[in-house]
């Protein structure tokens, strides 16, 4: 189980979209999108055809706590497609107390964007300190926002140690193998 947080529009959908376009041919993955009042993101990536229908669940969290939502969700997936190796739970990005626990999951993974700035790793918080991976999504936008990815990585390796991290533009693919390479090596471990 990968859960995948982070907040609104930081591209935790693209990243889930580019996850299972690389492993769907490799295990048996589904996903379960949560969203805080509609299911768009599961339909996006139904519309997709990122993996099919059957294999993706849209919650509607209304800003509840996710666990018992998702619990249900996942024995719903597991009990109707034997044989999952990998799902991937998306957070809704909308309720700040109910993020994720390291408890339910093999893997956490915390997805920001670079628009919010180089300083956002100084400022912490769970997700960028403690998940198993960071993702620093839409790496392209950084002249364009006037942040320094060598800052961003700098005080992204002074926060987190060892823990690893990835740079990505999911619209061109680049970074998305070290995020995957990640979810393999969990899923083998």
């Amino acid at each position: 189980m990968v859960g995948i947080d982070g907040p609104i529009g930081s591209g935790k959908t693209t990243l889930i979209d580019a996850i299972c376009r690389r492993l769907r041919s490799r295990c048996e993955i589904a996903v379960i999108a949560n969203d805080a009042f509609t299911v768009e993101d599961a339909a996006f990536l139904i519309r997709g055809e990122t993996l099919a229908a059957e294999r993706i669940r849209g919650v509607r969290t209304r800003g509840a706590s996710h666990v018992a939502m998702n619990l249900s969700a996942i024995d719903d997936l597991k009990r109707t497609i034997p044989g999952l190796e990998v799902i991937l739970v998306e957070s809704d990005g909308d309720n700040l107390s109910a993020r994720f626990t390291s408890a339910l999951f093999h893997l956490t993974i915390y997805v920001v964007d670079v628009a919010a700035g180089d300083r956002l790793p100084r400022k912490g918080g769970a997700g960028i300190a403690r998940s198993d991976l960071l993702v620093v999504n839409k790496m392209d936008l950084a002249p364009y926002v006037g942040a320094s990815l060598s800052v961003m990585e700098q005080e992204i390796r002074k926060l987190r140690g060892p823990l690893p991290y990835a740079f990505t533009n999911l619209k061109t693919g680049n970074g998305i193998e070290r995020v995957v390479e990640t979810i393999q090596a969990r899923k083998s471990a």
